[in-house]
């Protein structure tokens, strides 16, 4: 049953999206933006030239010590103290004495997925080229600070895609760990039952290294699984195809699971519509959960339209799809078991079609539905397993990268992260030291 508040919700959003349309239209005043390269960074300390210490951008939704964790949010920025401890995830590298370059700019509050952030600036796609494509959210800053090389591996965070979507739009490595592999004390919370870490990188041996920064002993793991996997031949790969894909991102994903050398077993049409159930199921717990973690913000100064209208579509999958999805859960996991007990790992295109351009003059709420629609992320949330998002080239369009998401069961990241070495690599075999 719909509530009351539900009814004057639904009743109410179409004057907000308006409310936000007005006011991109209307002419505003210049906000302050994060002085840094590109908009990468919230706060941003660029590392000595002549420093040969690892460069390590940290999402703002991580608490440092002593520094404010924003949430890519003016008011959290000018109301919240600074943090008085690092979150649990930050334990590795303090102690190696890594480079902390700065915090990465964010979707606001990290409840959408265009990497667009009115107050702090948008950080600065150029993949693309002109005209500008999105960055991808939330981990719009990390994506970037690893893409322009600002710094060598980023921490972000994945709820539905956060870390895999902006990896694919910027051309870069994203990692989804499982589900509570690593700590989330001392993270801002979007939703309990799908937030998770992990690692961005330009390069494998740079995601290598932020992994096991988040989980120590990781790289010992990694070198076990290029042992016993040096190339791809003895990898059976799931094929799951998602229509509505552009035919081209398709292409570029076969034929680098051909080149990988994969043994590509295809998956049924009854697999793929379990899939799309859990991207929907996947979508209302982590609106659901936006909305009962963020409804106190809708009456602060400084959140703007477009996030408001987001957190109240939030209400609406609370009263009549939360309960539901969360009942599925266990029942997609054990689908996905099902399946790893035939193959070794899943491949999917992380986005159906290429980023949407940046918009001129204004962001709205509907360009955060058309980008969640574009992901091919969500159901990996739903099930708590990794994924690891793995740029690839593409023939035939006006970007020349697109992206392979692998999919893999709960703990495999070190085989998961093989599989995506032996795609970067196009099947060769590496060379003995």
């Amino acid at each position: 049953m719909i509530s009351m508040r539900s009814v004057t919700t639904f009743l109410i959003l179409p004057g907000i999206l308006l409310a936000a349309f007005l006011q991109g239209c209307a002419v505003r005043p210049i906000q302050p933006a994060a002085k840094s390269r590109d908009h990468a960074y919230i706060v941003y300390h660029p590392a000595p030239p002549e420093g040969k210490r690892l460069r390590l951008a940290v999402k703002d939704l991580i608490d440092l010590k002593g520094q404010v964790t924003s949430a890519g949010s003016e008011y959290l920025s000018k109301n919240s103290p600074p943090a008085a401890r690092d979150a649990a995830c930050m334990e590795a590298a303090r102690q190696r004495h890594v480079e902390i370059v700065g915090k990465t700019n964010v979707t606001e509050f990290a409840i959408g997925t265009s990497g667009v952030n009115d107050y702090f600036g948008t950080p600065k796609n150029y993949l693309g080229g002109r005209p500008r494509l999105i960055p991808g959210g939330s981990s719009s800053g990390s994506a970037v600070a690893v893409a322009n090389g600002s710094a060598d591996v980023a921490f972000g965070s994945d709820t539905a895609g956060s870390i895999r979507t902006p990896a694919a739009c910027c051309g870069v490595f994203g990692l989804k760990t499982t589900f509570g592999l690593v700590s989330l004390r001392g993270v801002f919370s979007l939703s309990p039952h799908l937030d998770t870490v992990g690692p961005m990188a330009k390069d494998i041996s740079h995601l290598v290294v932020g992994m096991d920064l988040l989980k120590p002993g990781f790289s010992a793991r990694y070198a076990q699984a290029v042992s016993a996997h040096p190339t791809g031949r003895t990898l059976r790969i799931g094929r799951l195809h998602i229509p509505g894909t552009d035919a081209a991102i398709d292409r570029a994903v076969d034929a680098a699971l051909a080149a990988a050398h994969f043994r590509v077993v295809p998956l049924d049409d009854a697999f793929a519509k379990k899939w799309a159930q859990a991207q929907k199921n996947a979508r209302s717990v982590a609106l659901a959960e936006g909305w009962l973690g963020l409804q106190q913000f809708l009456t602060k100064p400084g959140v703007s339209a477009p996030t408001k209208a987001t957190i109240l579509l939030g209400e609406l999958e609370y009263a009549n799809n939360y309960g539901p999805a969360l009942a599925a859960q266990g029942d997609w996991k054990r689908t996905l078991r099902g399946v790893f007990e035939k193959v070794d790992f899943i491949a999917v295109p992380t986005l159906r079609s290429l980023p949407p351009q940046l918009p001129w003059w204004f962001r709205f709420a509907l360009l955060e539905a058309q980008v969640f629609d574009l992901q091919n992320t969500a159901a990996v949330n739903f099930a708590g397993n990794p994924a690891l998002a793995v740029p690839i080239p593409l023939q035939g369009k006006s970007v020349s990268l697109t992206s392979l998401q692998l999919i893999g069961p709960p703990r495999s990241e070190a085989p998961l992260v093989n599989a995506g070495r032996i795609v970067s690599m196009g099947g060769k075999t590496p060379k003995r030291k």
